[in-house]
C-alpha cells in the first residue's frame, strides 16, 4: 500500500455560485456564476493551489421553474471539463453522465477523448437519472424503474470500460517508412450483445492514458451499493452523522470482496457542507443568513423533489413528517430515507425540513472554525467513516477559497493530506493503479501457454 492511502481524499464539488440553493441572492457571490467561464477557471486554479483530489461538476437533464438556480441555466459538464483541463495541470476533472439517457459509445468516446486532453486527469461519475420527467426529454413515456435502471447501468459500464479497451496500449505506431500506421492485431471489436445493448466497437479514440478514467457512483440504496461495490473505485454519498456513515462505509467495503475486490481499491468520499468563520458563532450567523434568503416556494419545491413529487403546499408549514401522505418514490431512494429520518428523528417541522434539506440537499452540514471541521474530517477518517470527503461549499468562491486556506494547511500539518502533489494522473491521486487492458491480458496467457 502507498504512502498516498494514508491520506485523506479531498474532492470540491462545484455548483455554480454554491450550494446553498439561495446562494445566488447572496451579496458575496456572482450571480451569474454557474454559466460564467473564466469564473470556473479561477474555482479550478484554487482548488488546485489547494492539492484537491480533484473538481467535480454534477449535471441534470431536465428542468422545471422550480428547479435550483444553477441548475436552471450552466454548461454542458464535458464541454466545461475541457476548458478547465487547458487552465490546470495536475487537479483530477470529473462529472456526470447518466446510463438512463446516453449510449455507452457516446460517453466512452466523449471521456476517452478527455482523458487524453487532461493527460490523465478524468472521472466519470456514473447515474441512472433521478428526476422522472427526464423522460419527457428522451422521446420517453415514462421514467425507467429504479431497479432496471441499476441493471442497465451495470451493462452500461461494462460496455464502456470494453471500448476502452479497444485499443492496446501500443497499437498507434504511425511508423512512416514502412506505411504501418498501427499494430492491427491491438485492435479489438468488442462485440458485446446484451440485455440493453449490443455494440460492436471498436471506439475510434486510442486507449485512455489512465487505461480507464476513474469511475464514481453516488447511489446509497441497495442497488446503488451493489453497482458501486462492482465497479465504483470513488463513492459519493449524502451521510449526517458518524454512525450512520460507518455502517455504510462498512457495508460497501464487505459488498466490494463479495465481487473479488479489495476494500482499498474503493475511496468513500461523503459529501459536506461547511459553513466556516472564525468562530463557532460567526459561523452560526453566517449560515443563518444563507437560511433567510430560501423562498419557502423554492425550499417546499426542493423537498417535493426527494419525495416523490408530492404537492407539499396543500400542507401546513407547521406540518410533521408522518402527516405527508406519500406513496411511490421512483427517484433517489436512499436520499428520501435520509430525508426521513432526519425528519422524524428530530421531530422536524416541514417549515424546519425544507430548510434543512434546500440548503445543503440532505448532505451534512457543519457549521463551526476551520480547526473543528479539520477535528470532524479526521475523526470521520481515523474512524472509517471515510476515506476523503467531497467539500460542497454553500457560497463560492468564499468557501472554497476558506477551504483551501485555512482548513487544508491544519490537514497537511496534521499529515493528513499531501503538501504536493506526487503524480500527474487522478488514478496516481487516489492511489490506484491502471486496470490492465482485457485483450492485452488474453494475448500474454496465450503466449504463456504456447
Amino acid at each position: 500500500m502507498s504512502n498516498e492511502k494514508k491520506h485523506l481524499k479531498l474532492g470540491v464539488f462545484i455548483a455554480g455560485t454554491g450550494h446553498h440553493v439561495a446562494s445566488w441572492r447572496h451579496p458575496d457571490t456572482q450571480a451569474d456564476g454557474s454559466i460564467n467561464l473564466t469564473y470556473f477557471q479561477q474555482l479550478a486554479q484554487t482548488a488546485e493551489r489547494g492539492k484537491l483530489d480533484m473538481l467535480f461538476l454534477a449535471d441534470s437533464l431536465s428542468i422545471s421553474h422550480n428547479s435550483h438556480p444553477n441548475i436552471l441555466a450552466r454548461f454542458e459538464p464535458f464541454t466545461l471539463l475541457a476548458s478547465l483541463a487547458n487552465v490546470t495541470s495536475k487537479i483530477g476533472l470529473a462529472a456526470t453522465a447518466s446510463t438512463t439517457y446516453s449510449e455507452p459509445f457516446h460517453i466512452a468516446r466523449q471521456l476517452a477523448s478527455l482523458d487524453h486532453i487532461s493527460q490523465g486527469r478524468i472521472g466519470w461519475n456514473v447515474v441512472t437519472s433521478s428526476i422522472e420527467s427526464t423522460a419527457f426529454n428522451f422521446n420517453k413515456d415514462q421514467h425507467l424503474e429504479h431497479g432496471s435502471r441499476y441493471k442497465r447501468a451495470e451493462e452500461f459500464v461494462d460496455v464502456v470500460k470494453g471500448l476502452w479497451d479497444s485499443w492496446e496500449d501500443n497499437a498507434l505506431i504511425r511508423n512512416k517508412e514502412s506505411g504501418e500506421f498501427f499494430i492491427k492485431e491491438q485492435l479489438h471489436e468488442l462485440n458485446h450483445k446484451g440485455e440493453f445493448f449490443n455494440v460492436r466497437g471498436p471506439l475510434n479514440v486510442p486507449r485512455p492514458p489512465q487505461g480507464h478514467p476513474v469511475i464514481i457512483q453516488a447511489g446509497s440504496s441497495e442497488s446503488g451499493q451493489n453497482l458501486a461495490a462492482k465497479t465504483a473505485e470513488v463513492i459519493f454519498t449524502a451521510q449526517n452523522n458518524l454512525k450512520d456513515a460507518q455502517l455504510f462505509y462498512k457495508s460497501v467495503k464487505d459488498k466490494a470482496l463479495l465481487y473479488d475486490r479489495s476494500p482499498d481499491e474503493i475511496s468513500i468520499m461523503p459529501g459536506i457542507f461547511p459553513v466556516i468563520a472564525e468562530t463557532e458563532e460567526q459561523a452560526k450567523i453566517k449560515y443563518e443568513e444563507l437560511q433567510d434568503l430560501i423562498l419557502p416556494s423554492v425550499g417546499l419545491s426542493i423537498l417535493s423533489g426527494y419525495l416523490g413529487g408530492i404537492d407539499l403546499t396543500q400542507y401546513s408549514l407547521d406540518s410533521k413528517f408522518e402527516a405527508l401522505e406519500i406513496e411511490h418514490v421512483n427517484g433517489v431512494k436512499s436520499r428520501y430515507d435520509l430525508i426521513k429520518k432526519l425528519a422524524e428523528s428530530n421531530n422536524l417541522t416541514l417549515r424546519e425540513l425544507y430548510k434543512a434539506v434546500a440548503g445543503s440537499r440532505g448532505h451534512h452540514i457543519f457549521i463551526g472554525t476551520p480547526e473543528q471541521l479539520a477535528d470532524k474530517l479526521e475523526e470521520w477518517f481515523i474512524k472509517k467513516a471515510a476515506d476523503g470527503f467531497n467539500i460542497m461549499p454553500p457560497l463560492l468562491p468564499e468557501g472554497l477559497d476558506a477551504f483551501v486556506d485555512q482548513v487544508v494547511p491544519i490537514l497537511q500539518k496534521r499529515g493528513l493530506f499531501r503538501k504536493e502533489y506526487k503524480g500527474d494522473t487522478l488514478r496516481d491521486h487516489l492511489g490506484l493503479s491502471k486496470p490492465a487492458n482485457r485483450y492485452s491480458e488474453k494475448s500474454n496467457l496465450q503466449l504463456s501457454k504456447e
